[in-house]
């Protein structure tokens, strides 16, 4: 699977390939599967649903990579206002954000800025703000910002580790020490070898390694994968190692294994489901059939027959 990662980004990322992707818009049934919908009613709706099959969310504004202060702005009080409306429609007012889409691009002291009333909207309703990781180019900067806000705001943020860097050791224990609540994943952008493994073989095993220490000694770890093999590892160690259920969740992507969330669910661990939505969503999509090459056949046959 990692091996096709690279050249299927890059032929999403062919303009006449996202114009012919979009030109269907999220009336695509597979664009569907992965994006709730366009609006925050539309989020909130698909929350609704996976709340009443006893699963937690998190709400992800699609976007990122903002050129301007403006837009940096407009992205703050977007995140505040979905903060608001998740306790008002009593959702658990927990999101996900990316610090591109707060002016990561424009200097680190803005985003860590624009961070802040979010939070602080976070802290006033009892929610909880999830700091993605993006590409690793952002990965130092990114956790620059997290530890000063995790200094301030310990109980309202968490960050994101992605097991296929050769960095996320390294990253796992410094969040250890400092209590924090990680989101560890495999990863989902096409790196280097300088900085990332390149065998789905040596991506697994970091990430069990990773798994298991944040199991062991890590503050209400999210694992965060729809592999089986990685799932039935988690399984087992919690089991061997009489590890409490209710001191870790396991997350999944919003339309991605509905079979394996409520198998879980039903076996009684917690499970969380990240709900992305957004006009902004095309980015996202591509990473999605990035990760598997028989969705990304599907979109192309999909495109001959229109």
């Amino acid at each position: 699977m990692h091996l096709f990662r690279r050249p299927l980004l890059a032929v999403a990322e062919s303009t006449l390939i996202e114009n012919l992707v979009r030109r269907g818009g999220l009336s695509n049934g597979l664009v569907r599967r992965f994006v709730a919908g366009e609006d925050l009613d539309t989020a909130l709706e698909a929350a609704a649903e996976i709340a009443k099959q006893g699963m937690t969310t998190t709400l992800d504004q699609l976007g990122e990579n903002v050129t301007t202060i403006n837009e940096a702005r407009a992205a703050v009080s977007s995140y505040t206002t979905m903060l608001g409306r998740m306790a008002e429609a009593g959702v658990e007012p927990n999101i996900s954000v990316k610090l591109t889409m707060l002016g990561l691009d424009l200097g680190d002291e803005l985003a860590h800025t624009n961070m802040t009333p979010i939070l602080d909207a976070a802290r006033s309703v009892r929610g909880f703000v999830r700091i993605d990781m993006e590409g690793s180019s952002y990965a130092e900067r990114t956790m620059r910002i997290f530890a000063t806000l995790h200094d301030r705001f310990d109980e309202t943020v968490g960050i994101v580790v992605q097991s296929y860097l050769h960095r996320a050791e390294g990253d796992i224990r410094a969040m250890i020490e400092r209590g924090a609540r990680v989101r560890l994943v495999k990863g989902a952008y096409a790196e280097p070898a300088t900085v990332a493994f390149q065998s789905r073989r040596e991506i697994d095993d970091n990430y069990v390694r990773l798994m298991e220490l944040l199991l062991d000694r890590g503050r209400y770890p999210a694992i965060a994968t729809h592999d089986p093999a990685l799932i039935r590892s988690a399984r087992g160690y919690v089991g061997r190692m009489h590890i409490p259920r209710d001191r870790f969740e396991f997350q999944m992507l919003y339309g991605v294994r509905r079979d394996a969330q409520a198998d879980l669910t039903a076996a009684g661990f917690r499970m969380r489901v990240y709900v992305p939505y957004g006009s902004q969503w095309y980015p996202y999509f591509t990473r999605r059939i990035a990760e598997r090459p028989a969705n990304a056949l599907f979109v192309i046959r999909q495109l001959v027959s229109g």
